[in-house]
């Protein structure tokens, strides 16, 4: 194997190539991409189906490398960015460049396991669902600064304003709603991802939002377990103890899916308008005496849990069968 580190930026990519020892800075588009993979294909000649190019994920910056990829099959390992930063700091690079990154990153392979390297798989649905997601938070942003200067404006008697901030309200709340029915269509068009978008709502303050979001997440990482999906959305516990002077409380990692667990949370803000199992574990907790924080971090889990089983499965909700003796 012949690993080849890339570090992603929106214009470069810095390559390191371990044969000669080579640094390079080429543009962030498919034609200097294609140039690259020439250059690959002079330097290690019969071996170049044992290369892998690792790098981090970068939305849609890295898009292009993995378009490429995934159309020459080229085996790639796709590192979390959370586990380049600390495999960075185990090998003493205090100093951080793009041309270092590049270097860490060819060395990253060791971190590798054998499932980990593989070609990358486009869906091209999930790729344009993902960019119509990314535009709705933009306009949800859009919204509520707007929505936050309005309410500022409100107490100066400034009608101008007051009329111009409604108005933009108002054209952005039609362009979300026009975004949302976009995705609707678009999740018509297979069958199978329709019908799990529905089954996803038969759990109560799951809505068409919600669903979505998880749907997305399930999508992405479609082979994931269950455990593995928790983790994914940054849900899982984190512990720090060394001997008996170190100890700090559990905490939850927060290195997964963001916008799931904003998902997550905001299905159960309203704990009690969630289905009876959900209602009855938030209780259990709560007469346990632990803190409402951790009580609805286990709630958004569990949640997650369901929803994913539900998604695997092709199921509804059947409260009969998810028990709490059944999920985490």
């Amino acid at each position: 194997m012949y690993s080849i580190g890339l570090d992603i930026s929106k214009s470069t990519i810095n390559v390191y190539v371990p044969c000669n020892n080579l640094d390079l800075v080429i543009d962030n588009n498919i034609q200097a991409i294609k140039q690259l993979y020439s250059k690959l294909k002079k330097l290690y000649k019969k071996d170049i189906d044992k290369l892998i190019f690792i790098y981090e994920p970068t939305g849609n910056y890295s898009s292009a490398l993995k378009s490429f990829c995934a159309n020459k099959n080229i085996k790639c390992f796709i590192i979390n960015p959370k586990q380049s930063s600390n495999f960075a700091k185990a090998l003493g690079n205090k100093t951080k460049t793009d041309k270092i990154d590049a270097r860490m990153l060819s060395s990253a392979i060791s971190l590798a396991n054998k499932k980990d390297i593989k070609i990358p798989v486009i869906n091209i649905l999930y790729e344009e669902l993902q960019e119509l997601m990314i535009y709705k938070s933009l306009i949800i942003k859009q919204k509520t600064q707007c929505m936050n200067h309005l309410e500022s404006k409100q107490y100066n008697n400034s009608t101008y304003l007051v009329n111009k901030l409604r108005k933009k309200i108002e054209i952005l709340q039609k362009e979300e709603e026009e975004i949302l029915e976009k995705i609707k269509t678009l999740l018509k068009t297979d069958n199978k991802l329709y019908e799990s978008f529905l089954n996803l709502q038969t759990i109560k303050r799951v809505g068409e939002k919600i669903a979505i979001e998880l749907l997305l997440h399930f999508i992405k990482y479609s082979d994931a377990n269950k455990k593995q999906i928790v983790s994914l959305a940054g849900l899982e516990p984190v512990h720090r103890e060394s001997g008996s002077s170190y100890k700090t409380k559990s905490r939850i990692s927060k290195s997964g899916s963001v916008s799931c667990r904003s998902a997550l949370f905001m299905a159960v803000f309203s704990y009690k308008q969630l289905n009876l199992q959900f209602v009855e574990f938030y209780e259990r907790l709560e007469k346990q005496g632990k803190p409402t924080n951790v009580i609805k971090v286990a709630l958004m889990r569990k949640l997650l849990v369901v929803a994913h089983s539900l998604y695997k499965n092709n199921e509804i909700y059947d409260e009969s069968k998810y028990s709490n003796e059944n999920t985490i």
